[in-house]
C-alpha cells in the first residue's frame, strides 16, 4: 500500500511540473519556483474550476485553447486583501516613515503584487491625508491581467466597506472613509484622484527585472508563495530598485532575516516589518577615523 501511495505521490508531482512547464513555455508565466504546497493548492483550484479530472487534462487544454489562460492565472494567483489590511502597519507609515519620505521632492511608490488594489488605494488615501499624493507616482504590478483591471477601477463589494472603515479607522485615518468613495449599485467606487498618478503594470516577480527606482516599496504577502531561492532573488530586486534611504514593507509573516541581501537594508521598524535601504551593504560601511 505504501509503495503504491509513493507511487500515486511521484505522479501527482510529474503531473504538476508538466503543467508549470507548459505554462511557463507556451506563455511565460513562471509558477515553478512558487511554495510546492500552494502551487499543488492552486492547480488543483483551476482544474476543478475548469472542470477537469486531472492536471495532465487541464496542460492540454491549456496548450490549445488560449481562452482558459486567465482563468488558469486567476486560479494561480492569490487576490485576498483588504483596505488598510494589518492598520498597525499603515500608522507606523503614517507616523515613522511619511517623515523621512517628506524630505524628497517627488516620490515613487512601487504597490508590487497588488492584486485587487485595495494596497494601492490605502496608500493614495495615506498619502492624500498627509499631503503627498500630488508629488508622488505609484507603481501598482500585478502579474494577473484581470486582478490589474479590477485594481485600476477601484470598485468593491458595498459589503466589505464596514471593514474597510474599521480598518481605516485603526490605521489613523484623518477623516472619514466615505470622503473618498461613492457608494451606487450595490457597490463602493473609490475617487479617481486616488489613482490618477498611478501606472498599473504586468510585472513578473519571478522573472521580470526592476521596474522602477522607488523611495518606499509595499509588498505585502506575496513572498510567503514563494519558495526561498525566489523570495531571495526578489528581496535583491527590491533592493537593485530602492533609494539609498528608501523603504521595504512586507507582510506580516514575511522577512528578510534569512536572505543573502539582508546586508542591503538596516530594520527600521521590524514589528511591522518595515526595512530601510542601507546608505552603505552593512559590509562595506566606511569606517571612520579619529584623526
Amino acid at each position: 500500500m505504501k509503495a503504491r501511495a509513493d507511487a500515486e505521490a511521484d505522479a501527482a508531482d510529474i503531473e504538476l511540473d508538466l503543467f508549470l512547464e507548459a505554462l511557463n513555455r507556451r506563455y511565460h508565466y513562471d509558477f515553478r519556483s512558487y511554495s510546492r504546497a500552494s502551487l499543488t493548492r492552486r492547480a488543483n483550484v483551476a482544474r476543478e474550476r475548469l472542470d477537469c479530472v486531472t492536471l495532465s487534462e487541464l496542460q492540454g487544454r491549456l496548450l490549445r485553447d488560449p481562452d482558459v489562460l486567465h482563468e488558469v492565472i486567476d486560479a494561480m494567483t492569490v487576490q485576498v486583501s483588504d483596505l488598510f489590511r494589518d492598520p498597525a502597519y499603515y500608522r507606523a507609515l503614517r507616523e515613522q516613515v511619511i517623515p523621512h519620505l517628506r524630505t524628497f521632492p517627488s516620490l515613487k511608490v512601487w504597490v508590487a503584487g497588488c492584486a485587487n488594489g485595495e494596497e494601492l488605494y490605502s496608500l493614495a488615501i495615506l498619502f492624500e491625508e498627509e499631503g503627498l499624493l500630488d508629488r508622488t507616482m505609484f507603481y501598482a504590478t500585478e502579474i494577473n491581467r484581470r486582478a490589474l483591471g479590477r485594481a485600476s477601477a477601484g470598485i468593491y463589494d458595498i459589503g466589505r466597506v464596514p471593514g474597510f472603515t474599521a480598518n481605516y479607522q485603526n490605521a489613523g485615518g484623518r477623516g472619514s472613509l466615505s470622503d473618498y468613495y461613492t457608494a451606487a449599485y450595490g457597490s463602493a467606487a473609490f475617487n479617481r484622484r486616488l489613482r490618477q498618478r498611478t501606472l498599473f503594470s504586468e510585472h513578473d516577480l519571478a522573472t521580470d527585472e526592476v521596474f522602477s527606482e522607488a523611495h518606499l516599496i509595499s509588498c505585502r504577502n506575496v513572498l510567503i508563495y514563494f519558495d526561498n531561492t525566489l523570495q531571495d532573488r526578489v528581496i535583491g530586486l527590491f533592493a537593485q530598485s530602492l533609494v539609498r534611504g528608501g523603504f521595504l514593507g512586507l507582510g506580516a509573516h514575511e522577512t528578510l532575516r534569512f536572505s543573502s541581501h539582508s546586508d542591503a537594508y538596516q530594520p527600521f521598524n521590524e514589528n511591522e516589518r518595515i526595512w530601510r535601504r542601507a546608505a552603505y551593504p552593512q559590509s562595506t560601511v566606511p569606517e571612520t577615523s579619529d584623526a
